[in-house]
């Protein structure tokens, strides 16, 4: 009985959790997406947008290494430059 409740546990632990990996993922490429763009629209004067592109360069590369948490993070945070 216990080794059934325990395997429940994580079965339900497994399932409950895989939504979230997909969240990031989705944030992540989504705000990418969103980055993009604004720095193509970017003025060449902009004071920001050195870090801007570090940024998006660093979310991309976060991103390739599967760490959609800090590619997202980033992302938004160059994306909070460019207002």
């Amino acid at each position: 009985m216990k080794r059934t409740a325990l395997a429940g546990l994580f079965m339900s632990a497994a399932v409950l959790a895989s939504p979230v990996f997909a969240a990031d993922n989705d944030l992540c490429t989504s705000k990418l997406q969103e980055l993009e763009a604004k720095v193509n629209a970017l003025p060449a004067t902009s004071t920001n947008a050195p870090e801007i592109k570090r940024l998006l360069a660093s979310a991309k590369t976060s991103k390739a290494a599967g760490d959609d948490k800090k590619c997202a993070t980033e992302a938004i945070q160059a994306l909070a430059l460019t207002n």
